[in-house]
């Protein structure tokens, strides 16, 4: 647990969502800054299920914003609601403007615009981004992603706004 900023990303989250999103992004060269309320679940998950990757810890949201690259992006996934409210409260005096927090969890439309709002006036970014669909997600995605690509915006580079 460095203070070195070495991460792409940082993910406060240690449930089985969160676990198998951070080994899917550490799969895909992506190395993630991970931390949990629990700090116990953090060591466990390291000496585990993350043993030989290049997912690093965190001892505190301070610890975990200091280890990441700027912009600095921070994916949330914890359970709706005030969790979720009072994570945004914890972080919020570690960012700086131009840092992203995404909330994966599954949010309420009102709450992510009440949030981007929020950070927004602190010069901060904000996606909501609920992640779903467990472990067959994928099964159930991919009949429809050729409609879904096909209708999608782009932006003015041509580049996808939203891809799977």
């Amino acid at each position: 647990m460095s203070g070195d900023a070495q991460a792409d990303i940082g993910l406060i989250g240690l449930a089985v969502m969160g676990q198998n999103l951070i080994l899917n992004m550490n799969d895909h060269g992506f190395t993630v800054c991970v931390f949990n309320r629990t700090v116990s679940k953090i060591a466990d998950f390291l000496n585990n299920e993350a043993k030989g990757t290049k997912i690093v810890g965190a001892k505190s949201i301070e610890d975990m914003c200091r280890q990441l690259k700027r912009p600095r992006r921070i994916m949330l996934l914890v359970q709706a609601g005030a969790a979720v409210d009072a994570m945004i409260d914890a972080i919020i005096p570690h960012l700086e403007a131009g840092d992203i927090i995404i909330d994966g969890g599954n949010s309420d439309f009102n709450h992510s615009n009440r949030r981007a709002e929020q950070l927004q006036s602190k010069g901060l970014l904000f996606v909501g981004c609920g992640v779903s669909g467990g472990e067959d997600g994928r099964e159930i995605v991919d009949p429809s992603t050729e409609i879904l690509f096909s209708v999608q915006k782009k932006v003015n580079t041509n580049r996808k706004v939203w891809n799977y």
